[in-house]
């Protein structure tokens, strides 16, 4: 990828303006693209299942560190099988049964998860010009939290194999996905990328992490380049997902490192699918050759968060 190809920063930052959605849907609005999913469209996604098949697109919870994960999700049984013997009478003062207690940063580079429109910022505000300080250690996200999400979100969902249309394993580190990448997979694959759509962006960071093991954050990875914001908008995307991140690292803006998120989130109000596992629902496609499908995503239904854990579910 040549510099000729990515936008400078001056252009990026014209995004902000250029591509906000702000008042769109009102001035209290709070889920944003999302909104773009009509009960047409969700008829349109639920028309789209012919055989039933149902993949997860959801990472493993692992609870060991790992040097993309230091501080990994912390798991510990309360009650276990272990004092209950085979047979064993129980009382009215106890119960065989044994309970989880887990916590997790799910924000990072490794946890399958979505975030809401109060995960970043930009010039003091978030998405809709709110103030930040909406979002506090106190209260939380007071506004655009994940609940906003509570009802799900289910679309019609499309798959960009960028590796499968480039014919390379993956996109190497520090390297974007581009505009051309998603025209060029719409053309050998028969779609359109449309209004509503949940847009599924296969970079192949989740093959080479499988293939070598794990890397640290400061080593780079691929995601979407900023190019493909106006395409984003034009389009009328509801979530963007991919099997990284979601922004490109090392950065390549000096002030608007994570352009993604920044502009995505804050200005067109898109909700972001970090990490997914893109693998199997990949090879889905290519044995069907069909890159099209209904999505359900569930976010846990948390009051005042930035987003969730979730388990993307795709069905064919």
């Amino acid at each position: 990828m040549t510099q000729a190809n990515i936008p400078s920063e001056e252009e990026v930052l014209s995004y902000f303006d250029k591509f906000s959605n702000w008042g769109r849907w009102g001035d209290d609005d709070e889920l944003g693209a999302p909104n773009l999913i009509t009960p047409a469209k969700v008829r349109q996604a639920v028309g789209l299942v012919e055989e039933g098949v149902r993949i997860s697109m959801a990472r493993t919870i692992s609870f060991e560190a790992t040097v993309d994960a230091p501080v990994p999700p912390v798991h510990f049984m309360v009650e276990s099988g272990e004092g209950w013997a085979s047979g064993q009478k129980v009382s009215n003062r106890a119960f065989p049964a044994a309970t989880d207690y887990f916590g997790m940063i799910f924000h990072g580079y490794t946890v399958t998860h979505v975030d809401s429109l109060a995960h970043f910022f930009w010039n003091g505000k978030t998405y809709n010009g709110k103030p930040a300080h909406l979002v506090s250690t106190s209260l939380g996200a007071t506004f655009g939290s994940v609940e906003e999400a509570k009802e799900g979100i289910i679309s019609r969902a499309v798959l960009v194999d960028v590796p499968m249309v480039k014919g390379i394993d993956w996109i190497d580190r520090g390297e974007g996905a581009m505009i051309d990448d998603i025209l060029a997979a719409e053309e050998r694959c028969g779609f359109k990328v449309e209004e509503g759509d949940v847009l599924l962006i296969r970079t192949g960071q989740l093959h080479r992490r499988n293939v070598e093991g794990p890397w640290p954050r400061e080593a780079g990875s691929a995601a979407c380049q900023a190019s493909c914001l106006p395409l984003f908008y034009e389009r009328g995307i509801a979530m963007l997902g991919t099997d990284t991140g979601n922004d490109v690292n090392p950065p390549q803006y000096e002030n608007v490192p994570s352009p993604i998120h920044q502009v995505g989130i804050t200005a067109m109000g898109i909700w972001i699918l970090d990490n997914a596992n893109l693998e199997e629902v990949a090879v889905a496609c290519r044995e069907r050759n069909r890159w099209e499908f209904m999505i359900s995503i569930g976010p846990l239904r948390l009051h005042n968060t930035t987003g969730s854990p979730v388990n993307p579910i795709a069905i064919f």
